[in-house]
């Protein structure tokens, strides 16, 4: 990343966290226990394989730096792992190795990591999950994420709108999680009730160009028409659109990706290609937030929540000037 980056002003400026600035206060911590003075607090995160996850690191990694500056009783260990297994092994050395006491944990799968949690749950260790969720919560003291029901619909609304009701599209999923079963489940409900919109096909491609690239490919030679697609993230969007450049369709009336990368909102911007039209806000400085959130209820000797949803934003021409950070790692 060679550009500077501001992240205050980055994070200040946008639109989406003046939503997010109300639950976050609202985060009223419950069950009081005795202060600590000391604290060492793991970090577990997938690794940076794509943009939104190279974000996931750097806001991570500042939370390090900021959080150990203000609390020197205070020991943060953050670990990226490239898949399941990696990430299930880290944990046990954050345990034995680091003797964590609590832990803020972004799975890079949920059912794989299920069961490592519940383990170090089961060791004492104070859990809160981010963003993918694991498929037993009670192997979770908390958990935070944005709305992800909500990142579904707000496609799916837009696609209806955009096609009059009317049309064949297809869908790139991401890794099998909750999170993105969240996601098909709100995009799916918007369907059922416009019942001349087909899904043709929805596969995962993993959060990744490459792959989404592959799995669009695929799409095309299949399908002979295909409206609209839904690219469930702003990096499979980008693969979708190289797929689609290298074909020479011209069928396909919209690309709907998520998450509000600058790519994605200065193509809305410009209006440089038109089948970006719209965008959903998902914010990666939520995982700092998390960290934060989670070191200074245990250092307290508080809580967090058992639940905590924050919302998401669509966003269009309209407003995108407002979620455009050309310094920005996403």
């Amino acid at each position: 990343m060679k550009q500077k980056f501001h992240p205050d002003r980055a994070w200040n400026r946008r639109r989406a966290l003046s939503a997010l600035a109300g639950p976050v206060l609202a985060l009223a911590l419950a069950s009081p226990a005795p202060a600590q003075n000391k604290l060492t607090l793991g970090v577990s995160i997938p690794s940076a394989t794509h943009s939104f996850q190279g974000a996931i690191v750097f806001w991570a990694n500042k939370a390090k730096k900021d959080l150990e500056q203000a609390h020197p009783g205070l020991q943060v260990v953050i670990k990226t792992a490239s898949g399941g297994p990696e990430q299930a092994n880290q944990l046990q050395d954050m345990l034995t190795a680091n003797k964590i006491g609590a832990l803020v944990i972004f799975p890079f799968e949920s059912a794989a990591l299920t069961k490592p949690v519940a383990q170090v749950k089961a060791k004492g260790v104070y859990v809160l999950v981010v963003d993918r969720g694991l498929t037993d919560p009670s192997a979770q003291d908390a958990y935070l994420s944005y709305d992800n029901t909500a990142f579904g619909k707000i496609p799916a609304e837009f696609m209806v709108k955009t096609l009059g009701g009317k049309g064949q599209v297809v869908a790139l999923r991401g890794i099998a999680t909750t999170l993105d079963n969240e996601r098909m489940d709100g995009f799916n409900a918007v369907l059922k009730n416009n019942p001349e919109i087909k899904l043709l096909d929805a596969k995962y491609a993993n959060w990744n160009r490459d792959d989404a690239f592959k799995v669009m490919q695929d799409y095309l030679t299949r399908f002979a028409h295909i409206d609209a697609v839904w690219a469930a993230d702003d990096d499979m969007a980008v693969g979708v659109l190289k797929a689609i450049e290298q074909a020479k369709r011209k069928d396909i009336k919209l690309v709907f990706g998520g998450g509000g990368s600058k790519g994605m909102i200065k193509a809305l911007m410009d209006g440089s290609n038109p089948v970006i039209q719209a965008n959903v806000s998902f914010s990666p400085k939520f995982i700092y937030e998390a960290i934060k959130l989670t070191a200074e209820a245990r250092l307290k000797g508080d809580k967090l929540p058992a639940r905590t949803i924050l919302p998401v934003v669509q966003i269009t021409k309209e407003n995108a000037k407002d979620f455009y950070f050309p310094d920005s790692p996403y």
